[in-house]
């Protein structure tokens, strides 16, 4: 049995889970809704609360979509309860981040500002001019829109400049030595 597959998913008050034909699930919360196209061979039900996801047998595609159908409506849940968030770190001499309206605009030592503007449901906040937060309910919009600003400018070994996430320890590598 999976370990992750098999924990049931609390709904809490105020969220409101609706599962049609196909396994297309649609999860109503607090601060936004969330849709989901899930495998047809999981079996969806909710009891007392609980939102429990079971497999019709244990051929071997049925045991890997048991643990990823639970994990991404465990997300969709606390997507629309709680949100998500990721924090980067912006280092190196003249590096910044400013917003402007809804647009993200980053100096990052190319002759130009970079400008981003968020997909819908992701909001970003640049609270210092290093530090970067992007929040949202959807957890891969987030993820993947941190991932795209991490990749403009990404940390190199050597002085550490460049973009990092807040909890990414970056090795660092020494120089050349003097001969």
């Amino acid at each position: 049995m999976s370990r992750i597959g098999k924990l049931p998913i609390t709904i809490p008050s105020g969220v409101d889970i609706k599962i049609e034909n196909g396994n297309f699930v649609t999860v109503k919360g607090p601060k936004a809704t969330l849709t989901q196209s899930l495998p047809k061979e999981m079996i969806l039900t909710i009891d007392n609360g609980q939102l429990i996801v079971e497999r019709p047998n244990d051929l071997k595609r049925n045991k890997a979509y048991h643990g990823l159908s639970r994990s991404l409506l465990n997300n969709m849940v606390v997507g629309v309860t709680t949100g998500f968030e990721k924090k980067l770190e912006i280092n190196g001499v003249g590096y910044r981040a400013a917003l402007q309206g809804e647009k993200l605009v980053l100096s990052l030592g190319y002759s130009h500002p970079v400008e981003m503007v968020p997909p819908n449901g992701v909001s970003v906040e640049v609270p210092t001019a290093t530090t970067i937060t992007v929040k949202g309910s959807d957890k891969q919009a987030v993820g993947q829109f941190a991932a795209v600003i991490r990749s403009l400018r990404k940390p190199e070994p050597y002085l550490g400049k460049g973009i990092k996430y807040a909890d990414e320890h970056i090795r660092r590598k020494e120089g050349k030595t003097g001969a």
